[in-house]
């Protein structure tokens, strides 16, 4: 395989990964919570080919000997663009939405049968019956949602109405009698590019981010007199549209380019074979 091809190559499969991405983003655009992932690329080690050493070509240079080739390009990194999506009222008690960028609500899910925190914005919120005569807060995906302590929120199934207040007060009412009994456990990350998407809307610290990093450097509790919540309803995804498919436009010109580049490539390689 030649250079040309190589690069091409290369280039192609990293832009189906880009392009992958795009999708994912389109497909989650109506997902609570969903914060889009740009994909960024750098470009790949060069390649020095050194020419003769010539003492004239020496003289007075300020440029290095030979040429610089580069190998093709990679995707770096995927970054997750936290800005705050639109707040869509749903007049439902159990939908709660975050106010400020980089808070997270907190459930324990199970991670390959271990259970593990995790974040997420998607303040859709449920009840489900776990013993006889209780309850217990979940997301949509059924994981227990943590209240004060980094523990699941439980009530007792007699009451009258619930509903989430901006403080993040579960206040419920019970014999026409309203009281606070539990309380939404909301964190800040100080470092959130250091969160790893588990999947469309929740995020979790891998263990080598906790090696590196102590957890309260990374994540830190939000006191119920700094909160803002937005009772009644949920934040939506803050996928850009527009901008996606820009992207997915010229990501797809981008391939077809390096495609055209192994053909040609293919046609010049038979028309010198049919010389000899």
């Amino acid at each position: 395989m030649t250079r040309m091809t190589f690069q091409a190559a290369v280039a192609m499969s990293q832009l189906q990964q880009r392009l992958d991405n795009i999708s994912n983003n389109l497909a989650n655009s109506n997902t609570t919570g969903f914060k889009q992932r740009e994909a960024n690329f750098s470009s790949l080690l060069s390649q020095q080919m050194e020419t003769e050493p010539d003492p004239a070509n020496q003289l007075g240079r300020l440029t290095p000997d030979g040429l610089r080739i580069g190998t093709g390009m990679r995707i770096g990194h995927m970054n997750f663009q936290f800005a705050q999506g639109a707040i869509q009222e749903t007049d439902r008690n159990l939908d709660v939405a975050l106010q400020q960028e980089n808070q997270f609500f907190q459930v324990l899910s199970n991670n390959n049968g271990q259970e593990e925190v995790h974040y997420t914005r998607a303040g859709n919120f449920y009840l489900t019956p776990i013993n006889e005569g209780q309850v217990m807060l979940v997301n949509a995906e059924g994981n227990p949602v943590l209240g004060a302590n980094e523990e699941a929120i439980i009530l007792e199934d007699n009451m009258e109405d619930l509903k989430i207040d901006m403080n993040g007060d579960i206040l419920v009412t019970r014999n026409g009698v309203q009281v606070p009994e539990a309380q939404l456990n909301v964190v800040q990350a100080n470092r959130p590019r250091l969160l790893e998407a588990v999947n469309a809307n929740e995020y979790r610290l891998s263990e080598d981010t906790l090696e590196s990093y102590p957890l309260n450097e990374i994540i830190n509790g939000v006191a119920a007199n700094d909160l803002h919540l937005h009772s009644g309803a949920l934040e939506q995804s803050n996928v850009d549209m527009s901008k996606q498919m820009t992207d997915m436009i010229e990501t797809q010109r981008a391939y077809q380019l390096n495609a055209g580049t192994i053909s040609m490539h293919d046609q010049m390689k038979g028309l010198i074979n049919q010389l000899r």
